[in-house]
């Protein structure tokens, strides 16, 4: 397998990008904006720099890899691809109405891949008929910089399947991991409710962010405090992770933290707004 599609010029979508293009795959990156294909290829450039100043790659590389990206706004760029990864919005009927496309398009021989960090990869199969070759290649970010991709079989993966894109990630650097079909997968049915529990420390007045952050960090050797990543992943993903991990699993050791349902209420969404627990222009909590 040589070339790849990746659906959304998101975050994830860009990183993936990148991470296909930097291995030798040709990529069509597909994005329904415009706007967002032309801040993706910018984030990949600089990233790329970032990689040539580290030494990592050759200085001649930025232009090499991102001829291997080409851009366009229609689904219909997967008809080339052998291995086609869907990062679009965290939205299951999203997901579902691209891959009902995504099987139509797609070579018949190709594996149809999503990066959805919860949404049931059994689920999204059905909307096909190739389910035996749709799985899931959870990626974490910054997707150029960590190592892990869950590899996350459905119902109905096939041991083929499995094993390709097993392979496949290995090829890019990354260390695959093989989970099953459960909501939030390993990743996020236990990073979410550490996450959800220190909001609601935060809530109850245990403590502010700050100090719940630094007893992670200096306590536990956490790179990052829990209340920090929320900020970074976003508070409105986290909320609806729990409530996948909620609903998935029935068990209300998942409900979320009402402070947390508050914020995202109020558009406190984390870096991406510039205020969640942190104020990403002071830099002080909100607890």
């Amino acid at each position: 397998m040589t070339r790849a599609a990746v659906i959304g010029a998101g975050t994830m979508g860009n990183g993936i990008a990148h991470v296909f293009a930097q291995h030798g795959w040709e990529v069509a990156l597909v994005d329904s904006a415009a706007g967002a294909l032309d801040k993706a290829t910018a984030t990949i450039r600089g990233n790329l720099d970032r990689q040539v100043k580290k030494g990592t790659i050759p200085a001649e590389g930025p232009g090499e890899i991102l001829a291997r990206v080409k851009t366009g706004t229609s689904l219909d760029a997967a008809a080339g691809a052998d291995l086609v990864v869907e990062a679009a919005s965290e939205n299951p009927s999203v997901k579902f109405a691209i891959f009902e496309q995504l099987d139509r398009i797609a070579p018949p021989g190709a594996i149809l891949a999503t990066n959805t960090s919860s949404i049931s990869i059994t689920e999204i199969a059905a909307r096909t008929r190739r389910p035996e070759q749709v799985i899931g290649m959870h990626f974490m970010n910054p997707v150029p910089v960590m190592q892990l991709v869950e590899v996350i079989r459905g119902h109905a993966t096939s041991d083929a399947t499995t094993a390709s894109v097993m392979e496949t990630a290995r090829t890019l650097g990354k260390v695959p991991v093989e989970v099953h079909d459960y909501p939030g997968f390993v990743a996020n049915r236990i990073l979410m409710p550490m996450i959800n529990e220190a909001i609601f420390c935060v809530m109850e007045g245990v403590a502010t962010p700050e100090s719940i952050d630094t007893v992670m960090k200096l306590g536990m050797a956490h790179p990052m405090g829990p209340l920090a990543l929320a900020d970074f992943i976003g508070l409105d993903v986290c909320l609806a992770i729990l409530d996948v991990l909620h609903r998935g699993l029935g068990d209300d050791k998942y409900r979320a933290c009402p402070l947390l349902r508050r914020m995202v209420a109020a558009g406190q969404l984390g870096r991406k707004t510039g205020r969640g627990f942190y104020s990403y222009d002071s830099g002080k909590g909100t607890g």
